[in-house]
């Protein structure tokens, strides 16, 4: 009699998933995983799709405060304008990638700012310290993950001391990224009059909001002088060989000029959502400082609470506007549908797509799931090189003259889950330089021979398939 109770609970929530999948689900494919996952795993499955499946952007149900929160604001930034600065691009293709991202985010673009592209996580925190050591009035970080460490013990040892030449410092971390946060350091801070608070907390109430939707941006901005976005966190993971997979490799970038207060309009949204404290209305953090520099910057903010999945967008841009290359440094490669077919169609369009990516990752499931995209990748002639070392960096650049730099994969939790951060730099110059970076780690990478890859084990075959089953819980 219980089996028969159970079985009939199962059939009434699967038939409530079957609907919210069938009505208000985006892709066939990820729709037809969730089915088969709800039916074949009672409860279970339910659970997931509960926690990770439902498509909260068009489920008016699971519209929750915080969503409209962020709407609201999102929508008061955004006017008629066109985009001021659009005709300082010579290419066709760079106007046209500008223009989708101003109009899906408000966001324009700048032309006077001076950009270092820097290579590693050594290269980043020294640029960090650096900025906080020499900040006179405020000091603002956000990042995905903050933990315990060497690292963190510097930034915090540096903190204190600004806080006690009375310098203003405001944090967000993110609240599962940054779950192993001491609370005795985080208290430390507070005492010292550092404003500290977690993004997307775990809370009753938006429980089912907060936990499948991160907030995975990393960012500093110090003065409005300086800004520093990318892919590094606040970890030890980059600078000790003490791991599996030994010292993390990551690109971030400091910007100084106009683009710093994009960059910082970001952080302030943020920080507005976290404590419902609007910065924006104080000149200081609003003000841009001026440089000499021309290169042209433009940030691409992306998140649920956007009506268009705007860093998907700008990435199918980027390939599908390419004339000559398209090359991608990526730890997480599990491309949607559309960001597939884009990369074999330029393939077999004669444009030349590399794809760098690790042989491991710090996820074995991520892992398989990625491989078992290579085939139909490698038939269309995308050239894939596996590294050895573990690159955390998200770069993408296509024809040496427009690169990606920011905090986004290319998987389904950063184009619809995750809130993130990407600065497109169109300057000949600061590419190359990200070409010659990419090119050394090519050059001591192993790539891929379809032939080769086909005879792999059927053990091998078997689990990617399996881990691609459920990518959609990735």
């Amino acid at each position: 009699m219980i089996y028969y109770i159970l079985f009939g609970i199962h059939l009434l929530l699967f038939g409530w998933a079957f609907y919210n999948i069938l009505y208000f689900g985006v892709k066939p494919s990820k729709s037809l995983s969730w089915i088969l996952i709800t039916f074949f795993f009672p409860f279970l499955g339910i659970f997931a799709f509960v926690i990770f499946g439902i498509n909260r952007r068009r489920l008016k149900f699971f519209e929750l405060k915080e969503t409209k929160k962020r709407k609201n604001y999102i929508k008061s930034s955004f006017t008629n304008e066109k985009n001021p600065h659009l005709e300082e691009l010579h290419s066709e293709k760079a106007k046209k990638i500008s223009n989708l991202i101003y109009n899906n985010t408000n966001i324009p673009l700048n032309i006077n700012n001076k950009v270092t592209v820097l290579k590693n996580g050594k290269e980043t925190f020294n640029e960090l310290y650096k900025a906080i050591e020499n900040a006179e009035s405020f000091i603002h970080l956000q990042y995905y993950i903050i933990e315990n460490g060497e690292i963190f013990n510097k930034l915090k040892k540096l903190l204190l001391k600004k806080r006690q030449e009375n310098i203003e410092v405001r944090i967000l971390y993110d609240a599962i990224g940054s779950y192993n946060l001491n609370k005795k350091d985080k208290n430390e801070l507070k005492e010292a009059g550092c404003k500290i608070y977690p993004e997307m907390a775990l809370k009753f109430g938006t429980f089912l909001f907060t936990l499948n939707f991160r907030n995975h941006r990393k960012i500093a901005v110090i003065d409005n002088k300086v800004g520093l976005t990318g892919g590094v966190n606040i970890s030890d993971e980059y600078i000790t060989e003490d791991t599996e997979l030994g010292i993390w490799q990551d690109a971030h970038v400091k910007i100084e000029g106009d683009a710093v207060e994009n960059l910082h309009q970001s952080f302030i949204k943020d920080y507005f959502y976290a404590t419902d404290k609007d910065l924006s209305k104080e000149k200081k953090y609003t003000k841009a400082f001026k440089v000499e520099e021309n290169t042209k910057l433009q940030i691409v903010s992306s998140g649920p609470d956007y009506e268009q999945s705007v860093v998907m967008q700008q990435y199918l841009s980027f390939i599908n506007l390419a004339e000559k290359n398209i090359c991608v440094m990526n730890p997480y490669f599990i491309p949607t549908f559309s960001i597939l077919e884009a990369f074999k169609v330029a393939a077999l369009s004669g444009i030349k797509v590399q794809l760098l990516l690790p042989k491991r990752g710090d996820s074995r499931v991520a892992t398989y799931s990625m491989y078992s995209y290579f085939v139909s990748l490698l038939k269309a002639g995308v050239e894939i090189y596996l590294r050895d070392d573990f690159s955390h960096s998200k770069v993408v650049y296509i024809d040496d003259e427009i690169a990606s730099i920011g905090s986004t994969n290319f998987d389904c939790r950063s184009f619809e889950h995750n809130y993130e951060l990407n600065a497109i730099i169109f300057d000949k110059k600061a590419t190359t330089e990200i070409k010659n970076e990419f090119e050394m780690r090519i050059e001591k990478a192993h790539k891929i021979d379809l032939e080769t890859f086909l005879n792999r084990s059927s053990k091998q075959k078997t689990l990617e398939r399996l881990c691609r089953f459920f990518s959609p819980l990735l």
